[in-house]
């Protein structure tokens, strides 16, 4: 959030300490600026100085972002930085000027005068979005971008790294000293070395620069979204196919860390100094890199053999310029090290740009994939299933709360720093649990491999996922994954299963038909079921529902829930994004839906979703509800056999803010005036000094985003603004005693 305002609580580190910036010669008092004006609808707090308040031009957005990045990524104290600071050049014409850089960075502590001039930024608004393909340029083809850099690097004597970047195109350059007297060199560099250098070595192989960092979220989905538009842009592939090429190489990238952690062999996945500098005179790319990053690949197929990841068909096609220019950007990272949160954001930003079903798939928006996770609140050692798990949101997502289960309780106040460092080293164990805990079945094999690897993004494990057709599964079905999904039925076989959370297919213009309808009707013995929806229903003379001949053809949203509920042992529970006509609409077959639902069920909640999260987060104008249901044993329906239905609270809400508007902008929490609520809090951040990160406190005041399903997991301690999860568990405290289904991990 590019609008948080900062000031420093600062150890002793010797005879001064760092001014705020450009404010040479301020004392730092490490108390946050009092009283800012109001924020307009197009101005921001500036990440930098924290007393300025800036316009948010397209221009600004990105400046905010890098300016950020410096701080989480590179560890540079943003005291140390100045925006827009003018720099003496001389022109092409030989005439003296001045030019201003988007961000300096100076030498910690010091005066912001051009002596002290470390490092340049340049930042541009990003281009606009066309319909047409555009290629992402590599070094060879920014010779005006580094030029740019050059004249201003070129006015301050100790000024030796510079970047440039339009939140689309990145570069990063060295001044080389090694340079004749006559010319000035910038050489193309992977990365930035973090704070302020002082044990860095430019001219050693640029590979060494994988010890230096864990990624930052908003860089390391920049890094992802720039490798797949180059293979998509550059290599003329589709979007689809893309992303899988970049997936193959993202994998070798991961099996490559884990080979060098339990000390196989040295890093592979690397790029030498020669090879980077010959990648800025031409695109070729280097061969050597590119059969590196191809025998990869055969090993990584070859290690996940057995669960059936990958076949003849799967083979890495990309040119070396491209495997060249993938190994650039994610060389420098060390994904293992990387917060999970992080991982997962960025993995799910880029699967869900890129592929999407056929067949009534609506991938579920993140912000009611956590809501629902967080609702159910998965245990360790509980079964959770997704029977159309897609990209494996719900999967992902079920992890990250287990893992978060495991946080100390001040996982707030940790810095982002220290809070990777912890989720990271509980990975082992976040695998463990999801090879015997996490499962997921579709019907579409690419989804269910793009969900399998997004749990081995969080884990270094394959997923639990297999192509099967979830509504004959086991009694039919003949898939690639039905033997590996059979093999696991003491887990996912009906009527096993804790937890199942899913967002099935919708609409009547894709029904199913055909023999696997019986298996809604019949049992494995051929005895009819007790209920059952898949027939055809109207209305007798007394309004009551009655049952007809069998269904020639069913919604498969409704035999979705009969399958849920089947699915889950009695007792177990169930998360379910449903069309809202289905739980309203007078007609009798949708009638029948909620009487089965009644019958078998406990109705622990039911959400409302307003139709901006699936216009943004799926791209279909869909009114939905997630409902949250509990099955009940045979010993509670014989009870309301005897003395009729139980009467009992269900908690109802109906979500009116997702964060943003229909277009995606953000929405924030307005007083009764309309001027923005701002909030202060403190954050813990690392700044490198020296080659010693040091903890500091960060005061910030900010924006409170409005957002009814903001989880708890995200909800910041300045948040004093009613959630739908919030409200749920006051619910359950206060009802508590009146509900069939309450379980004591409901009053965590």
């Amino acid at each position: 959030m590019a609008e948080e305002q900062l000031g420093f609580d600062m150890p002793e580190e010797g005879p001064h300490k760092p001014e705020t910036s450009g404010e040479t010669g301020k004392e730092d008092t490490g108390e946050a600026p009092a009283g800012p004006r109001k924020l307009a609808d197009d101005e921001v707090f500036d990440y930098i100085t924290g007393d300025k308040v800036v316009k948010l031009t397209e221009a600004e957005k990105v400046r905010q972002h890098i300016a950020r990045s410096l701080v989480h990524q590179y560890g540079i104290d943003p005291h140390d930085m100045e925006a827009d600071f003018s720099i003496p050049v001389v022109n092409d014409a030989g005439r003296k000027t001045r030019r201003r850089a988007s961000i300096a960075i100076f030498e910690h502590g010091k005066k912001h005068e051009l002596e002290n001039l470390r490092r340049v930024v340049i930042t541009k608004p990003r281009p606009k979005d066309s319909r047409t393909v555009s290629k992402i340029r590599t070094y060879a083809h920014a010779k005006a971008q580094i030029d740019e850099l050059g004249q201003l690097m070129q006015a301050a004597p100790d000024c030796r790294y510079g970047m440039w970047t339009d939140d689309k195109d990145l570069y990063f350059v060295r001044k080389d000293d090694d340079s004749s007297l006559f010319e000035t060199k910038y050489r193309p560099m992977l990365n930035w070395p973090r704070g302020d250098a002082t044990s860095f070595d430019a001219q050693g192989d640029a590979s060494s620069l994988a010890i230096m960092r864990r990624a930052d979220e908003r860089m390391l989905r920049f890094a992802f979204r720039r490798c797949h538009n180059y293979i998509h842009g550059n290599e003329g592939l589709p979007k689809d196919a893309a992303f899988w090429q970049f997936l193959y190489v993202l994998f070798a990238k991961l099996h490559d860390e884990r080979l060098v952690r339990e000390g196989a062999e040295e890093p592979r996945f690397r790029i030498d100094s020669d090879d980077l500098a010959a990648a800025a005179e031409e695109e070729a790319g280097s061969a050597e890199v590119a059969q590196r990053i191809r025998e990869l690949f055969d090993e990584v197929k070859e290690f996940y053999a057995p669960q059936q990841l990958f076949d003849e068909y799967d083979r890495l096609t990309l040119t070396d310029g491209a495997l060249t220019f993938i190994v650039k950007q994610l060389a420098t990272y060390r994904m293992h090290d990387t917060s999970l949160d992080a991982l997962g954001t960025a993995y799910q930003e880029l699967v869900g740009d890129n592929l999407r079903g056929d067949r009534g798939q609506y991938f579920t928006p993140s912000g009611a994939v956590r809501l629902m996770v967080e609702m159910l609140n998965p245990q360790v050692g509980q079964t959770v299933l997704d029977p159309c798990c897609g990209t494996g949101g719900f999967l992902r997502e079920t992890l990250l709360h287990i893992l978060h289960t495991w946080m100390p309780e001040d996982e707030q106040d940790l810095s982002v720093q220290e809070k990777a460092r912890q989720e990271t080293r509980k990975r082992k164990r976040l695998g463990e649990y999801a090879q015997a805990c996490v499962f997921g079945t579709d019907f579409d094999p690419f989804l269910t491999r793009a969900a399998a690897f997004g749990v081995m993004m969080l884990t270094d494990v394959a997923g639990n996922t297999f192509q099967v057709d979830s509504l004959g599964f086991p009694r039919m079905g003949n898939l690639r994954g039905m033997q590996r999904a059979l093999q696991h039925l003491d887990r996912i076989a009906p009527g096993e299963v804790d937890i199942l959370l899913t967002n099935p297919p919708f609409g009547s213009d894709i029904p199913v038909t055909g023999p696997v309808l019986e298996l809604f009707r019949t049992d494995e013995d051929g005895f009819e079921k007790e209920r059952s929806i898949a027939y055809s229903w109207s209305r007798g003379e007394d309004g009551t529902l009655v049952k007809g001949r069998p269904a020639v053809s069913v919604a498969p949203e409704r035999l979705f829930v009969q399958k849920a509920v089947e699915w889950v042992k009695p007792g177990g529970r169930i998360g379910i994004v449903l069309p809202n006509g289905i739980l309203s609409n007078p007609g009798p077959d949708d009638e029948a839906v909620r009487k089965y639902i009644l019958d078998e069920c406990w109705v622990m909640a039911s959400v409302e979703l307003p139709v901006e999260i699936f216009v943004v987060g799926a791209g279909v104008n869909i009114l939905t509800t997630l409902l949250f249901l509990q099955k009940k044993t045979q010993e509670e329906k014989d009870e309301e056999q005897v003395h009729g239905p139980l009467d009992h609270p269900v908690f109802m809400a109906v979500a009116e803010k997702v964060g943003h508007d229909r277009r995606g902008n953000d929405l924030f929490v307005r007083d009764a005036k309309g001027d923005y609520v701002i909030k202060e809090y403190e954050e813990k951040d690392e700044i490198v000094v020296k080659n010693v990160a040091i903890e500091r406190t960060i005061k910030r005041r900010t924006r409170i985003l409005d957002d009814d399903l903001m989880s708890e997991r995200d909800r910041p301690k300045y948040h004093d603004r009613p959630s739908v999860v919030r409200e749920y568990r006051k619910f359950i405290k206060e009802y508590g005693d009146q509900l069939p289904w309450k379980r004591p991990e409901d009053d965590a």
